[in-house]
């Protein structure tokens, strides 16, 4: 019998799954509601195949969905806590950011012989 896999190795797995930036974007797009592929090909301008390999990564990973409609398929986010996910990272980077620039302020400042 093969040996649960560790919490923080799934996790680690899930992070690794999310580590593409299409995969990231597709994902911003789909935080409004479901978007049919011709939507998310123009909003990310790649090539067709290369996104159709990404939607297949989130599809397997069950973090999204595909409905087909005729010859349109229409994806979506397949829980409201993706799209949480989604505004914490944001959230998360926004604060790095901004200690980044204070940082940065601090440093101009003692080139410059100025004090904060």
């Amino acid at each position: 019998m093969k040996a649960p896999v560790p919490l923080y190795q799934a996790k680690a797995e899930f992070f690794r799954m999310l580590g593409h930036p299409v995969r990231i974007r597709v994902l911003e797009l789909l935080q409004d509601g479901p978007l049919p592929v011709r939507d998310l090909l123009a909003a990310i301008e790649i090539e067709p195949s290369s996104l159709s390999q990404q939607l297949a990564v989130l599809r397997r990973s069950g973090i999204v969905t595909a409905t087909r409609a005729g010859s349109t398929v229409v994806y979506e986010l397949a829980g409201g806590d993706v799209a949480e996910l989604m505004r914490a990272a944001r959230r998360i980077l926004t604060e790095m950011l901004a200690g980044q620039h204070e940082l940065l302020e601090e440093l101009r400042d003692a080139e410059t012989g100025a004090t904060r």
